[in-house]
């Protein structure tokens, strides 16, 4: 944050914005926590605080008296509020001269992630004069884009997950072929292992799903629920996870086989749709982005929708097209979402997502995804893209 200030007041400038305002109450806009450096351990943020951070000038802090010292490491002055009435006229203050500010706000919430003030502050805000927009393209900048080192983090985990995919769909073939009875649990717990053994970190076990259960773009295996892999089910692989390293960002890959030597014809109709959609996602992103063309999230989702819903199965794709990548699977940055939300943040330099559209019938569902980042210039698939059907009874390749 501290070496950043000059890139954010540009950027605030070139929004043509007075300023920025983070506001926080009990880790409620870790947007802006992360921002301030307040997120990690042994931080009580158990009070109302403000920072604001000007078009030009020195930014100004607005903390509780109990919890004062915990903006000092954020440069400019800092302001000391102790009872609601202080708290008013110190506010009043702060935002003097302030027209237009930006913060984590999202207009009738229509994108979820970033919407991290609450109303009544909102209220309080602009009964005081001033205009509040979102955030959202300035919180990507600085909360969203990766560095080449986080970029060579997100690569090492990438090789490392396609590896373990590799390792899972040989698993279920070495049992399919002797004939031994294997279960999504058992192959997922050997994921975990493989995880462990490959320095990999992650928020959850990864996906294995069989036959139906494939059809539920959550599922996920437990000790408790789970199914046999059986000759001729659709197997799908979900596995996301980063290094055991600060700082490091997370890659997400799914992938999909069939426990048979040959495809249905069914599966192959259905996955020939999904990889159709997902390259016609990627094609959009890397030509807008060579052409320098400005593109929101919510137009990539509508790439890989349309293809989808041309083929028939538009009921049958139930989520956004892809999420943001970052120290959390799911980061701070756009969405390529014109289904849940609608995500008209733009696609910006150093920032990563997924690509992963999906069809989900009653016996089965496919679902391809691949992560992209976005360069200067450039936008590049970081690993490989599934282009058949995994045939397991073959080996697993």
């Amino acid at each position: 944050m501290l070496r950043e200030l000059e890139r954010i007041q540009a950027s605030i400038r070139e929004a043509g914005l007075d300023g920025w305002l983070l506001y926080d109450f009990h880790g409620s806009n870790p947007i802006a926590t992360g921002l301030a450096g307040l997120g990690g351990p042994g931080v009580m943020t158990t009070r109302r605080w403000y920072y604001l951070i000007p078009a030009n000038g020195s930014p100004v802090g607005l903390v509780h008296a109990i919890e004062r010292h915990n903006l000092d490491a954020l440069p400019g002055e800092k302001r000391v509020y102790s009872e609601r009435r202080t708290l008013v006229a110190e506010l009043r203050r702060l935002l003097s001269g302030q027209r237009r500010l930006a913060m984590e706000y999202s207009p009738a919430c229509t994108i979820p992630y970033l919407s991290r003030v609450d109303g009544g502050t909102l209220e309080q805000i602009r009964d005081l004069g001033v205009e509040v927009v979102s955030s959202g393209d300035l919180a990507q900048q600085f909360e969203a884009a990766w560095d080449a080192a986080a970029l060579a983090t997100h690569r090492e985990a990438s090789a490392r997950l396609y590896r373990i995919k590799d390792r899972a769909f040989e698993a279920v073939a070495a049992c399919l072929r002797d004939q031994r009875a294997v279960t999504e649990h058992e192959i997922q717990q050997l994921m975990v292992g493989w995880f462990d053994e490959d320095g990999l970190i992650s928020d959850s076990a990864p996906v294995v799903a069989a036959a139906e259960n494939t059809a539920n773009p959550h599922y996920l295996p437990s000790a408790d629920r789970h199914r046999a892999i059986r000759p001729g089910d659709v197997v799908l692989l979900d596995l996301w996870g980063k290094l055991d390293l600060p700082g490091t960002v997370f890659a997400d890959i799914t992938w999909v086989g069939v426990a048979s030597p040959d495809v249905p014809d069914a599966v192959q109709a259905v996955f020939s749709v999904v990889r159709e959609a997902r390259d016609a996602a990627i094609g959009l992103v890397q030509t807008a982005v060579t052409a320098g063309r400005p593109l929101a999230g919510w137009q990539v989702d509508r790439a890989a929708r349309d293809v989808i819903e041309g083929a028939g199965y538009g009921a049958q794709f139930v989520h956004r097209t892809g999420h943001s990548l970052g120290e959390s699977v799911h980061g701070n940055g756009v969405h390529m979402d014109d289904y849940e939300t609608h995500d008209e943040r733009q696609l910006l330099p150093g920032t990563g997502f997924t690509i992963e559209p999906g069809i989900y019938l009653e016996s089965f569902g496919i679902r391809s995804e691949i992560n992209m980042f976005v360069g200067e210039g450039s936008a590049t698939v970081t690993g490989p893209s599934q282009s058949r059907v995994v045939t397991l009874a073959n080996g697993g390749r």
